[in-house]
């Protein structure tokens, strides 16, 4: 075994350094362009006739906004694993983060399911998360402490390089963790750069808390460090002074009043400090770890200023951008879980009257200003299959890639078809890109050599769909006699712990049934059915909470002029824990005569799109 010397004192684990001593590089994957996903409370912007064809949903995100509001910048909520991400943001953001909060989920034995609630009564269920979530948040990205630690050391260099010169990064930690953090924070930052152990008191002492035998534990802990120890940003907060209240001499006191946290902002040497604040959710989300917003509050008041940029890497419920909309600061926030952005999304358009939009009311009315979400999509996913199968000649890697996908979906691989790749009991089974939608033309011509073999059914296995896919081509199907399955190839499929517990779900792609009126220049959409297929991969708990169709939707928008680019939400109704039921007709009024086409979009209980486009004549 390989000596290594020691010339510092550091938290060392094994995989921080190879075996001949050396520190193993921090990976910055790409950096890879981000995919608009959807833009919400943005005015559409009129385009010429001439737009390009687009097979996918999303357009590239460019970056080419500017760096205020007024200069057209639109916050931005991230779907992707945030090494990935923050990777990819250096290209742009490096150095020009003001503000870091971080809530990483450190609790390696918690549980981690979610409370939902499904249709008009509410009805709670438990959600458990994806395989790829299980693996961040139960694993602990892999064997123990060593890759936790790893984990959290490779994140917090990334974070440090996106970090302005002026910025702060806040840690919340719980008592597990915290000890192991503060000696990484303290390489990565520097000791000097270290301000505050903030103790949060996070709840009453009650129920069992009080008969444990064991000191009580009733905080958080909170790391407070600073890229620059001589210049950065720290606002104090006073309480003024009542006026009845004088000093021991008798005379009135003069200023601000006194600070709420006298001695926040000192440096490592000084003790510690206690912050006490309200620690119950007026909205509970379903997240078990959910924090407060006057938590959030305080942090970001104290660490950055209106216009400043504040990020969460490790979002959840989306707190802090919540907050950091209501207090007029920019905005990333970035999540791996599917749900968890979604869950963010309706909190963000539930906000009304923020600081940032008072000023503007008349152009945003009462609506948070806009924001984008993004994923990394296919660049992602090229990533994972350059260094899984990429290291062959391209026929090779083609052919491990189908290989694998087959055998994740229980099939076997045969020949003799260049659109049929597999054979799973009865069933053919045909492959898509890993870099590119499905297209129709592809499933068409899947079906017709599923004909010509003399099968009478094919699954078509895909990342990606082309618009329209699933409405046009079952009726071909149906024409051939051929009984079509589209599948969703899950992103746990990119993962080996995932990928190894022998469990990645194939769902099938819902559908639904819309009918569109138009009376001159006006429109309804109006729902009138939605299908999961999938039901028996289902838990039974969640069946038997459905009593109607439209329990299975928590979601739906509308963007009644789509031009081939980003969906532009432009119309949406969902549900909230005050307000379950939906309203499945939309109403639109156009300026002018013309051909549109209507993009409609649907998000279901367990946080996945289904999505139809349509064209419409309105005279």
């Amino acid at each position: 075994m390989s000596k290594i010397e020691i010339k510092k004192t550091e938290l060392v684990w094994r995989g921080k350094y190879d075996d001949e001593g050396k520190l193993v590089p921090v990976e910055k994957p790409g950096p890879f362009p981000f995919q608009i996903v959807e833009s919400i409370n943005e005015p559409r912007v009129e385009k010429g006739d001439e737009v390009p064809k687009q097979t996918t949903l999303f357009d590239t995100w460019k970056g080419d906004e500017g760096n205020t509001f007024e200069d057209g910048w639109k916050n931005k909520l991230i779907w992707g694993d945030n090494k990935f991400v923050m990777s990819s943001l250096l290209e742009k953001f490096a150095g020009k983060i003001d503000l870091i909060y971080i809530d990483p989920p450190f609790a390696t034995g918690a549980d981690f399911t979610l409370d939902i609630e499904v249709g008009e009564n509410g009805k709670e269920i438990r959600k458990e998360r994806s395989i790829i979530e299980d693996k961040a948040y139960r694993d602990t990205w892999g064997q123990g402490i060593d890759s936790f630690l790893q984990m959290i050391y490779d994140r917090m260099c990334l974070m440090k390089d996106l970090l302005s010169e002026n910025g702060s990064i806040y840690i919340h930690l719980d008592s597990g963790t915290a000890s192991h953090i503060r000696v990484i924070m303290d390489e990565i930052f520097g000791p000097l750069n270290f301000q505050r152990e903030i103790i949060w008191r996070i709840g009453w002492i009650s129920g069992y808390k009080s008969k444990a035998k064991n000191w009580i534990r009733n905080h958080d802990s909170i790391l407070y460090y600073v890229k620059n120890p001589d210049d950065f940003t720290f606002n104090k907060e006073y309480i003024p002074y009542s006026s009845d209240y004088v000093r021991r001499d008798g005379s009135k006191p003069t200023g601000e009043g006194y600070p709420i946290e006298d001695t926040w902002n000192c440096n490592a040497m000084d003790s510690m400090d206690s912050i006490q604040i309200m620690s119950f959710n007026t909205e509970k989300t379903g997240y078990a770890t959910q924090k407060n917003e006057n938590l959030l509050s305080r942090i970001i008041k104290a660490s950055s200023n209106e216009g400043d940029l504040v990020a969460d890497f490790f979002c959840g419920s989306g707190t802090t951008c919540a907050v950091a909309e209501k207090l007029g600061r920019r905005w990333i926030g970035v999540d791996l879980g599917r749900y968890a952005i979604h869950t963010t999304r309706k909190r963000l358009l539930e906000i009304e009257n923020s600081k940032s939009l008072t000023e503007e009311g008349k152009r945003y009315g009462k609506k948070a200003r806009p924001f984008e979400i993004l994923n990394l999509g296919k660049y992602e996913r090229q990533f994972w299959s350059v260094k899984a199968f990429g290291r062959k000649d391209e026929k090779q890697a083609l052919y491990e890639y189908l290989a694998f996908i087959l055998k994740l979906y229980g099939a076997e691989p045969i020949a003799g078809s260049s659109h049929i790749h597999g054979k799973k009991g009865n069933a053919l089974v045909y492959i898509g890109a890993v870099d590119a939608p499905v297209t129709i033309q592809e499933v068409t011509d899947a079906l017709k050599d599923t004909k010509d073999m003399g099968q009478k059914e094919l699954h078509v296995l895909g990342w990606e769909w082309e618009m329209g896919l699933n409405d046009a081509i079952q009726e071909v199907a149906k024409q051939m006699g051929v009984r079509l399955k589209l599948r969703i190839i899950p992103m746990d499929a990119i993962d080996p712990q995932a990928t190894g517990k022998g469990d990645v779900k194939f769902f099938e792609l819902a559908y639904f049934k819309t009918n569109i009126e138009t009376t001159g220049l006006k429109v309804k959409v109006k729902l009138e059915d939605f299908v999961i297929p999938h039901t028996d991969l289902i838990p039974p708990d969640v069946k038997e909470s459905i009593k109607k169709w439209s329990d299975w939707i928590d979601y739906w928008a509308v963007d009644f002029e789509f031009q081939n680019d980003t969906f532009n939400n432009g119309w949406t109704s969902y549900r909230t824990k005050k307000e379950r039921k939906l309203r499945l007709v939309a109403d639109y009024e156009y300026p002018k005569a013309g051909t549109y086409k209507i993009f409609v979009k649907i998000i279901d209980i367990f946080g996945i799109d289904t999505s139809q486009v349509y064209e419409i004549k309105v005279k």
